[in-house]
């Protein structure tokens, strides 16, 4: 017999399971699947050590789902954004500039938590919700829509009758592809290695990205492990240059990352293993189709510069709501997909397109461009009204 729900949610990660929390919360009734059952540890094999940025418009969205109480004792505010350029031709800080949130007002720019310990709390949040359910090692196998409804089989064999999918699945989405919608895909030729580190120089609640070449190296703060400061790295590089990094022994790595930071923040000492990701740039064709809704990596996959991915994201899943809670008994209908795709898909191409020219401008190997770069740098931020809209945008802020 076929299950029915409103939404059925194909994705377990931290954008899923946040839309899980999300839409539950609106009062519709969810089923979020995903294939690979969640890792909730930090110190568990496969536990995801990237951390996500949760941007200032992220909380109030948070606040509403009922997951901003849960996230809030773990998160470590982002009050400055640290932008250093070691682009010379010595591995040293030559020009350092602030981007100071004190600027905007009262808030931080953002918040900041390990992605093993966001699924945590979602999955707890979720437990609280008795209209939303999550299956763990359960994936979407086919997808057959009809103007009224959708028909998703899922692994375990069951069929899901449901108003609307949600596509959270990935870079490679399966329901995606089962919609149709094509994807356009930059390579950069670079990888990210992500890995938290402490260190004996208090961050102080700073971000700090130094660029030098083949991409940013990203100190996010993490709260203090120990009495001691603590950091989330995102070190981003050519490909064979980070399959290197990788395997070097630890010392030598934790040498490699002093001079990398410029040692901004004293010797770094590595607390988790390292993972390994590839970077590239992707934004689907269509954020919707026919009773499918794309959103996250499965409808846009940037590099990691300025936390802009899964706020994107959170942008997504906001727009998707609203429309859902204006016109519940359209959830899903002809006139939804089109207002969503309407109102995201040129604002994630304009921003996918922004951020491809800041991570080719961070690649670049050239040392007279190099020079251009931190020349650039100090003339946007001598600029004060520019360095605001500069703030304004990395937020979000429409206008």
């Amino acid at each position: 017999m076929d299950q029915r729900y409103d939404i059925l949610i194909s994705g377990g990660g931290v954008a899923g399971l946040t839309a899980a929390c999300v839409m539950g919360a609106a009062a519709f009734s969810v089923l979020c699947v995903d294939p690979a059952p969640p890792v909730t540890d930090g110190g568990a094999e496969g536990a995801d050590l990237r951390t996500t940025a949760f941007l200032q418009p992220a909380r109030s969205l948070l606040e509403e789902a009922g997951l901003w109480a849960r996230l809030d004792p773990h998160a470590a505010a982002l009050q400055i954004m640290r932008i250093v350029d070691a682009g010379g031709t010595e591995p040293t800080a030559r020009l350092v500039r602030d981007f100071e949130a004190s600027d905007l007002g009262d808030l931080p720019f953002g918040w900041n938590l390990p992605n093993w310990l966001l699924r945590r709390e979602m999955l707890a949040r979720i437990e609280e919700l008795a209209n939303v359910t999550f299956r763990p090692g359960t994936g979407t196998e086919s997808l057959l829509t009809r103007e009224t409804e959708a028909f998703v089989r899922l692994t375990d064999g069951s069929r899901i009758r449901t108003k609307l999918v949600l596509a959270a699945d990935g870079r490679n989405s399966p329901m995606r592809q089962a919609a149709g919608i094509g994807a356009k895909t930059i390579r950069y030729g670079q990888k990210a290695l992500a890995f938290a580190v402490s260190h004996p120089v208090p961050h102080e609640n700073v971000s700090t990205e130094v660029h030098r070449s083949g991409g940013p190296f990203t100190l996010v703060p993490l709260p203090d492990r120990d009495g001691g400061p603590c950091s989330a790295i995102v070190w981003m590089e050519d490909g064979a240059e980070v399959d290197r990094l990788a395997q070097l022994p630890v010392e030598a790595f934790e040498a490699a990352m002093m001079e990398r930071s410029t040692g901004i923040l004293g010797p770094l000492t590595l607390l988790t293993r390292r993972s390994v990701w590839p970077i590239i740039s992707q934004v689907a064709d269509r954020m919707s189709g026919q009773r499918v809704a794309l959103m996250a990596e499965a409808a846009h996959v940037v590099p990691p510069i300025g936390a802009q991915g899964l706020n994107m994201s959170l942008g997504d899943l906001r727009c998707l709501r609203d429309l859902a809670v204006a016109r519940p008994a359209g959830l899903g209908d002809r006139q939804m997909m089109e207002d969503y795709h309407r109102a995201r898909h040129g604002e994630v191409t304009l921003r996918a397109a922004g951020i491809d020219m800041l991570n080719r401008a961070s690649q670049i190997h050239a040392q007279p461009l190099r020079d251009l770069r931190a020349a650039t740098l100090g003339a946007l931020y001598g600029a004060a009204p520019v360095r605001r809209m500069l703030m304004q945008m990395g937020l979000g802020a429409k206008g």
